[in-house]
């Protein structure tokens, strides 16, 4: 996501411009100390009220994406029913700029002939597929991951199930630290450039676009540069319905 990218560019220099002035200031011993007295609430100041509007994004920016996954059915509406091998064979066939023998994620291609049976598993860059309603539309979604080789990213991917049809409604890749379900938000942490601080990215369910839409880029302080521990979902022995995310039977949990 080059838009992205850009947006992080500028958070990292006024973090880096902060932890500056924050380090100027440190000069004492530490202890508490009266603040004084709290000041008068002030109104927020209107800035350049002559200046004229932008008409157009400074660079385009996609917050959503949505694709009928082709050649892929699903039984009876039942998205547990879906082979994620399958899901990932027909994102390959569709894209083969990316994941052609010039493509960037070339390397990919191979290693998923290992997630079938007799296959290295090792090798296999699927991650365990999570199930949760991410829609509100009172039936299990799908969320994926693998990762795309020979890059350090990650594809994160949620699938929803429309008429018996597979419908990919988001699509980032990134390099992941961990991805985690809240409610029905999907939040992405990636490495940032300043040790001690990571990227957190929140995608939540746009019923007007029908996918999910970006709607949070964070840089936040992890403390001591060490990122921050979080709880996993609990794998579950059968997929369920429920509020908490569970991964398909039998799958083990992977960090990266």
């Amino acid at each position: 996501m080059p838009a992205r990218r850009t947006v992080r560019t500028a958070l990292a220099a006024a973090a880096v411009a902060l932890l500056s002035a924050t380090a100027a200031a440190c000069g004492d011993a530490g202890g508490l100390r009266g603040a004084g007295a709290t000041p008068t609430a002030v109104s927020p100041a209107k800035l350049w009220p002559d200046l004229r509007p932008a008409s157009s994004p400074a660079y385009p920016y996609s917050v959503a994406t949505r694709e009928v996954v082709k050649g892929i059915t699903v039984p009876g509406g039942d998205i547990h029913k879906v082979d994620p091998v399958d899901v990932v064979e027909a994102e390959i066939k569709a894209h083969p700029d990316d994941y052609g023998s010039k493509g960037a994620y070339h390397a990919t291609v191979d290693r998923l002939r290992d997630c079938r049976a007799g296959g290295d598993k090792a090798r296999c860059p699927l991650l365990p597929p999570y199930y949760r309603d991410l829609t509100g539309d009172g039936r299990d979604d799908m969320t994926l991951g693998f990762r795309l080789y020979p890059t350090n990213q990650t594809a994160v991917r949620v699938y929803t199930v429309e008429k018996n049809r597979l419908v990919q409604v988001l699509a980032d890749n990134d390099a992941i630290l961990g991805v985690e379900l809240a409610g029905r938000s999907l939040i992405e942490r990636s490495p940032a450039d300043i040790s001690g601080y990571e990227y957190r990215t929140t995608w939540v369910w746009d019923p007007g676009q029908r996918a999910m839409v970006f709607s949070r880029d964070e840089y936040l302080n992890t403390g001591a540069g060490r990122h921050a521990k979080t709880s996993s979902p609990t794998p579950s022995a059968t997929p369920s319905t429920t509020p908490s995310a569970s991964p398909s039977a039998g799958a083990s949990a992977s960090a990266r």
